[in-house]
């Protein structure tokens, strides 16, 4: 039996909330972030993103594109309730429910609470619902996996609703230029485009072996998804791999003085939240990015779990005062805390928390 997932992909979440609550910002291009000189966007209003502004793009880039960019504080803690409210509409129908980030989840429907058959009809109520209680929209993609799900989602924005059933799925995917498919960004595709990979056709024709030789283990996933294959279950539960936090600094440093008071106020802006969550790892990962863009990381790992303040920072501070400063300066640091224990187990490998949407 096909499964019927769903993804549910809010449209510019952070932007949308702030045109919703500020009228004077509506049909405006907005973004979320800070105009500062080592600011980022971390996330457009449409009307932004039709002069080419991005999250994740630096802000002075931002304006250069768009003069007339109006740029607002991001609000989490408002973002964080309105998610709340859309997961909480998500769980009327259903318990499989594999949440991404505040602002996309995948749903499982194939059975689900209301009995109803049909995945495009469940997905077209949640997304009513979604506009009658939050004023937002949302975009939903509904498919029998996955890859499908989320290219879907992503084909008809805003506020679309685009269905891929199992006899069009592969001539579907074969007419998708590669740059749509999961897990390829800008440097995977150009490298496709080297070998003469340009749509899901193209990749199709290449055996296995030679995507895994060009591709590594994404080579094998790429393959499966060239024929509209993707088994991955949705997992209504997630452990959370870590918690982390970073900063861009307005002007480069180079004194570890500098470096070790803002060394600090990351730590803080980190331990609150491990103390909020209630979740404490074992493995302190240090990240810093220099002016020329160079990233370095430095991980230390303790046999037990770091619950105490005074540890985290001591780790952080030794492992900074192993970064060398004395040929370039720094523009970024950042810290996370990984294999995380939650009473029961232990938690897998270090990813960065980074707040921006796509």
């Amino acid at each position: 039996m096909n499964r019927k997932i769903i993804h549910i992909d809010m449209d510019a979440f952070y932007a949308s909330i702030e045109q919703r609550d500020f009228p004077a910002y509506r049909g405006k291009p907005l973004a979320v972030g800070s105009p500062e000189a080592r600011g980022v966007v971390a996330a457009a209003s449409y009307e932004a993103r039709r002069y080419g502004v991005r999250s994740a793009m630096a802000s002075v880039t931002a304006l250069r594109k768009c003069p007339q960019l109006i740029f607002v504080r991001p609000r989490f803690e408002v973002y964080e309730a309105v998610s709340h409210q859309i997961h909480e509409i998500f769980q009327d129908y259903t318990d499989l429910v594999e949440p991404l980030s505040l602002d996309e989840a995948f749903l499982d429907v194939t059975v689900n609470h209301k009995n109803m058959p049909s995945a495009t009809l469940i997905a077209r109520e949640i997304k009513k619902r979604i506009r009658e209680v939050t004023g937002l929209t949302a975009s939903a993609g509904v498919s029998y996996n996955k890859f499908l799900a989320k290219i879907a989602s992503d084909y008809d924005k805003p506020d679309g609703l685009f269905v891929i059933p199992p006899e069009q799925a592969e001539a579907f995917v074969e007419k998708l230029e590669v740059e749509r498919f999961f897990g390829v960004g800008k440097v995977t595709a150009e490298k496709m485009h080297s070998v003469g990979i340009f749509t899901g056709s193209d990749l199709k024709r290449r055996s296995e072996a030679e995507l895994t030789r060009l591709f590594g283990k994404a080579g094998s996933f790429f393959y499966q998804n060239a024929r509209a294959i993707d088994h991955r279950p949705v997992e209504a539960e997630r452990i959370r791999k870590s918690i982390g936090a970073e900063n861009t600094f307005d002007e480069d440093l180079g004194t570890s003085m500098r470096l070790t008071i803002e060394l600090y106020h990351i730590a803080r802006r980190v331990w609150e939240r491990i103390e909020e969550k209630g979740l404490y790892g074992r493995t302190v990962t240090l990240k810093v990015k220099y002016v020329d863009f160079e990233i370095i990381t430095r991980s230390r790992t303790l046999p037990g779990k770091i619950d105490k303040f005074h540890y985290f920072l001591t780790l952080s501070k030794e492992m900074l005062s192993q970064v060398d400063t004395s040929q370039k300066k720094i523009r970024l640091l950042g810290l996370s805390v990984s294999n995380m224990y939650d009473g029961g187990q232990w938690g897998g490998p270090i990813q960065l928390e980074l707040k921006f949407e796509d």
